[in-house]
């Protein structure tokens, strides 16, 4: 078929939404600027399958923006525990407290205005207000950037300058001006469901007549992976303190691995265990255990975790003079965000 007699691209896009996307969607229905930005947010780097159980709890509890904003950041990480990028968490709540003081609870009706939040990008921002209120913004999310630089046969990183550039300049030619919010929820689903990163079903795409990844067999080295490096190894030591009221946590930072969350305390080796446990919170050690060690991945390292059961002989009376520390028994009704390896070692060795 000549070029010029082919349907436009987002004529496309449209009618193969109108007959296979997804419509019912947790989120999709009564599409709030509140309840889509919570899914956007969730649905960053974690597919759509994993975030709806974690969406229906969290909306179900935190039902506006005004009860996300009032709530206690512990409750908010409790939620979001086992979702992982906690960062993502803790920019929700701080922008729902921004938005509830400083625009009296109403989302801003402009992208600039969405922009300056904390956690929310261009292509989150032109997704908040094109799906909830019908503005025309383009987006541009990981599997829109798919289907784009595959369409297109864009050679590079789609995380590098130019070529995230070039993308935009070709997603803002691409969406139309009318019925903005179901093309773009089109190519979200279009990205999701059949142009994938393995396996993509191009006998089913409606975009496949002139995709030239397609034509030229390089579907599947499009888009250009980014540039591997090797992980590098870290090792920690985690303890497991347990006594009859629970298993002492400590927050972990603001920032950083689990930043917010309630973790194991650590130290830097077995041989270390009893001055720290000695020093930090006045504890005799009578017995160390060791646990069975597992490793756990981040983006940028590889975290070699060695957790020790630690029996005390006398003392944990310091521990509760800080407030970065606490006793956690999981039967009882604490709502606390818990990282990764609490969770890993509650399930393992049911120590709580």
């Amino acid at each position: 078929m000549p070029q010029n007699t082919i349907p436009t691209f987002s004529s496309r896009v449209l009618d193969w939404f109108d007959q296979h996307g997804r419509k019912d969607l947790p989120w999709q229905k009564n599409p709030s600027p509140y309840r889509v930005w919570v899914s956007e947010i969730m649905l960053q780097q974690t597919q759509v399958a994993t975030v709806i159980p974690y969406y229906q709890r969290f909306m179900q509890r935190f039902s506006s923006l005004k009860r996300l904003a009032l709530a206690d950041q512990d409750e908010v990480l409790h939620y979001w525990s086992g979702l992982g990028y906690y960062a993502r968490a803790r920019n929700l709540h701080k922008t729902a407290q921004l938005i509830h003081a400083q625009h009296r609870g109403r989302f801003p009706a402009g992208i600039e205005d969405l922009v300056a939040l904390p956690g929310i990008g261009r292509s989150t921002a032109a997704a908040i207000l094109s799906l909830s209120r019908g503005q025309h913004h383009a987006i541009l999310d990981g599997n829109v950037k798919r289907v784009l630089a595959r369409h297109q046969a864009i050679d590079g990183w789609t995380g590098e300058a130019k070529v995230m550039q070039y993308l935009w300049a070709l997603s803002e030619d691409l969406t139309p001006s009318l019925r903005t919010a179901d093309y773009n929820q089109a190519m979200m689903d279009l990205g999701a469901t059949l142009c994938t990163r393995s396996k993509p079903d191009c006998g089913h795409c409606p975009v496949a007549e002139d995709c030239l990844a397609l034509c030229e067999d390089r579907v599947m080295q499009l888009p250009t992976p980014k540039a591997k490096k090797s992980l590098p190894l870290r090792d920690t030591v985690m303890l497991v303190i347990e006594q009859e009221n629970g298993i002492l946590l400590e927050r972990r930072p603001p920032s950083g691995i689990w930043g917010g969350l309630w973790s194991l305390p650590e130290c830097e080796s077995k041989d270390a265990i009893a001055q720290a446990c000695k020093q930090r919170w006045g504890m005799q050690v009578q017995q160390l255990s060791a646990l069975t060690p597992w490793q756990h991945t981040f983006s940028h390292y590889r975290l070699h975790v060695y957790p020790y059961a630690v029996n005390l002989l006398a003392g944990a009376d310091r521990v509760m003079d800080d407030q970065r520390y606490i006793w956690y028994n999981s039967n009882t009704s604490q709502k606390l965000g818990l990282a990764a390896p609490v969770k890993y070692l509650f399930n393992q060795y049911n120590t709580a």
